[in-house]
């Protein structure tokens, strides 16, 4: 029985509740923004967000078309979770659209 609010995704454990992000089992130091996107990714796994969809879900307002700001917030989150930023599993670019959390 797994814990309230924590998932397991591959090597990747996060706990909603508690706003704990772990890698094999080590706690990883993320940005409130990190942690806020990286919630609202994988709160749909599989599911293509749009740069909009993020902006307006994790800084909470419209930045016309400032997505620059999700994309280097996605960055500095995949630098801290991927094993290889260069090849992501967990955060994947959807090109033209968007972004998706897997592993697929």
């Amino acid at each position: 029985q797994p814990e309230q609010g924590v998932e397991v995704h591959g090597d990747l454990t996060i706990d909603r509740v508690g706003l704990v992000v772990s890698k094999h089992g080590s706690p990883i130091a993320l940005a409130p923004t990190e942690l806020r996107l990286l919630l609202e990714l994988s709160r749909v796994p599989r599911r293509v967000l749009s740069r909009q969809q993020l902006l307006e879900a994790v800084w909470e307002h419209d930045y016309l078309g400032d997505s620059r700001l999700v994309d280097a917030c996605v960055q500095r989150l995949r630098a801290k979770i991927e094993d290889d930023p260069a090849t992501p599993v967990y955060v994947q670019t959807v090109r033209g659209f968007g972004y998706r959390f897997g592993p697929l």
